[in-house]
């Protein structure tokens, strides 16, 4: 069994160091409180409204922003994945860093753009699955509107992950609930995996966002979850034992043809 939390966070748009400082205080709470992954929003680190700030305040996967990210989870003994902009010498990149604090990172790079925002500041990455190990536990890494597609949380499902981890920033309205409020626990069930859909707070000069933060569990309950409106720290345990009846019973992966 494992802690995961979520922080729903307002980032602070373009100001990178208070992101970080934020991320860190969320680290120590969820720590205290014997999580050992901590999942921040997309594009976390800049704030998702940046905008014609996204390339100056894009950064290498491997450089001083993620290394500041490393050192923080090493500090508090908590694994972390928060968005970030990440810049290469080809593109720049919607994408999320994974750290457990001990050396162990990853990166993934979103594949499903959302609309003419994003396509105007990040390149779309093509589709792949990116899988770490954390505390007996293999986590996939999906960004936002990926996990609307049903083909890449199933690619992650076969390649056996437990659990799904989605840092988003779902807009506020009708079709925002209807993602957080069905299509998250539908995503587990299908798979009979764990999806944590983690989200921006409150509002920047661009965008209004849903809240809502949750973990969904295989059978499709939520096992956690967030408000509309406000930061909120959630936490819940990651344990695939009493789901085992869940998936004897829905057994997709296994039927797939």
């Amino acid at each position: 069994m494992m802690k995961v939390a979520g922080y729903q966070m307002q980032s602070i748009v373009g100001d990178v160091d208070a992101n970080l400082a934020k991320i860190e205080t969320a680290a120590q709470k969820a720590a205290a409180q014997g999580a050992a992954l901590l999942i921040a929003p997309e594009l976390a680190l800049t704030g998702y409204g940046a905008a014609d700030k996204f390339p100056g305040l894009a950064t290498p996967a491997h450089g001083p922003v993620t290394d500041r990210l490393s050192e923080i989870a090493a500090k508090h003994g908590i694994a972390i994945v928060a968005g970030f902009a990440e810049e290469t010498h080809e593109a720049t990149f919607n994408s999320a860093f994974f750290t457990d604090g001990k050396g162990q990172t990853a990166v993934y790079r979103k594949c499903n753009l959302y609309g003419p925002y994003e396509r105007k500041w990040f390149r779309q990455e093509d589709r792949r699955q990116v899988l770490v190990t954390l505390g007996g536990m293999r986590i996939g890494f999906l960004i936002c509107y990926d996990v609307e597609f049903p083909e890449n949380v199933r690619q992650l499902a076969k390649g056996g992950a437990d659990l799904v981890v989605v840092p988003t920033a779902l807009p506020a309205g009708w079709s925002g609930e209807f993602i957080a409020n069905h299509m998250i626990q539908v995503r587990a069930f299908e798979n009979q995996v764990f999806v944590a859909y983690i989200n921006h707070a409150g509002a920047d000069d661009l965008f209004a966002y849903a809240g809502l933060s949750r973990i969904a569990a295989p059978d499709g309950k939520l096992i956690a979850e967030a408000p509309a409106a406000g930061e909120a720290l959630i936490i819940a345990d990651i344990d695939m034992a009493p789901y085992a009846k869940s998936r004897a019973e829905n057994t997709y992966l296994a039927d797939l043809v």
